[in-house]
């Protein structure tokens, strides 16, 4: 195989193929025969994928015949609606039906080995869940807006999301399952929040990957009673941060029980790493037949600067295994500076509105988002020729201008030609559009 050859199923027609097979088996109750919902799906996704930076601008081009042939070439699309419609059409669909789109895409992963070499503690892959905001207004809300009610008289609507994201310490990519909309449920007042979202999150994520080997890494707002007996039910294994201000009955306990063990070292680079660990503890008096095992961990540097971390865990803490389960714990950062942060500041546009809707148009721009966020990290862990791309045009920023640039004034019957192209430079075979007019 030649070294820069596209993989199979892992490069972008593969991944592209099985996000539309996907949304082609969602059931089209609207006005399909001009604009077939997969299209609509597909134009939306192909927003993301090519890092428009507004609806508007995606509309302004979509009937130049270049870019309606550049469309179909890449991602099948006969024909783009515009943002009117295209808004219309997608405010009816519900953000479940782009579950499979996520799970097909990680089963594509996996069946070819990309997930090799993301495996930790045993086996295990490490899931970073937190919550994000990607919408707030005054004026603009939608029936499943959240409300936040201002004592002036003043309402916030808004939309946040809970996501979930397969990380490693020593991965530069993360790989986003289908995220949980934290939105206003049929038939409840009172606001969706992070926690009752956990909890179809959870179980969803185990309905649909009844085997998968999981190790949760959350923040401190994890680490209660019922979250946790909730990840014991449902046989996952955590890793939650845990403050002394949440958790004074825990940290007394540890600060007075016997059987309390420490391990301290200097590495090479003299920073000194230093364990206190207690594995049985009460989590806290209201639950104190709920045990976990305690890990805090202080890191101090030659210049003077120090951190501090504490989390509980169900996995047993040996000396053999401290510096793995801090490694681990400090890993759910990742979904904060690798995700949400990439999404905000690389292209993709996550705050901007692309329209809202009357029901769930934003939640499914930004499920989405997600889903093209997730195909493009697919793509960078195990696309060679994208790698290659990525490094001839230096900085990510760069690399996506370069696409929708050439995506805009030329032909391109491949998604190989497009990235070739900025690999290796443009080349003879890459017809430039002419304007004859």
């Amino acid at each position: 195989m030649p070294k820069y050859a596209f993989r199979r199923y892992l490069s972008a027609p593969g991944l592209i193929k099985e996000v539309r097979a996907c949304f082609e088996r969602i059931e089209d109750n609207g006005n399909g025969k001009v604009f077939p919902l997969s299209d609509c799906l597909m134009s939306g996704f192909a927003v993301f994928s090519l890092k428009y930076p507004s609806l508007l601008q995606f509309d302004q081009g979509r009937e130049d015949d270049l870019v309606r042939a550049n469309l179909k070439s890449l991602y099948g699309i006969d024909r783009a609606p515009s943002d009117t419609y295209l808004r219309e059409r997608l405010d009816n669909v519900s953000p479940e039906l782009l579950r499979r789109s996520f799970r097909r895409i990680l089963h594509v992963l996996q069946r070819g080995k990309g997930l090799e070499g993301f495996e930790y503690l045993d086996g295990y892959y490490l899931l970073s869940i937190d919550g994000t905001g990607y919408f707030s207004s005054s004026p603009v809300h939608c029936e499943q807006c959240c409300q936040k009610h201002h004592g002036d008289g003043r309402v916030t609507y808004y939309h946040q999301m809970l996501s979930a994201v397969l990380v490693h310490p020593d991965q530069a990519e993360v790989f986003p399952l289908a995220p949980e909309p934290i939105m206003q449920q049929d038939g409840y007042s009172k606001n969706d929040c992070e926690r009752t979202a956990a909890v179809r999150l959870l179980n969803a994520l185990r309905r649909e990957h009844p085997h998968m080997k999981l190790i949760v890494i959350e923040d401190g707002l994890a680490s209660n009673a019922p979250h946790i007996r909730l990840l014991q039910k449902l046989n996952l294994h955590f890793i939650l941060g845990a403050k002394q201000t949440d958790h004074q009955f825990l940290f007394d306990w540890v600060n007075t029980v016997q059987g309390v063990k420490t391990d301290e070292f200097i590495d090479g680079n003299g920073i000194r790493h230093s364990f206190r660990y207690l594995n049985g503890a009460p989590l806290n008096d209201a639950n104190f037949e709920l045990e976990v095992n305690f890990l805090e961990y202080r890191e101090y540097h030659p210049s003077g600067e120090t951190q501090h971390f504490s989390w509980v865990t169900d996995i047993t803490i040996t000396p053999e295994s401290l510096m793995q389960l801090m490694r681990a714990g400090r890993a759910r950062w990742k979904i904060e500076n690798e995700t949400f942060n990439t999404l905000k500041t690389q292209g993709y546009h996550f705050e901007h509105n692309f329209g809202h809707g009357y029901r769930y148009l934003s939640t499914v721009f930004a499920c989405l988002m997600m889903l093209a966020f997730l195909v493009d990290q697919v793509q960078q862990h195990c696309c060679l020729l994208l790698q290659r791309a990525k490094q001839n045009a230096k900085r990510n920023k760069y690399f996506w201008e370069k696409v929708r640039g050439l995506f805009l004034h030329y032909f391109l019957p491949d998604w190989e030609t497009l990235y070739k192209s900025i690999a290796f430079g443009i080349k003879s075979t890459v017809p430039v559009f002419n304007d004859s007019s």
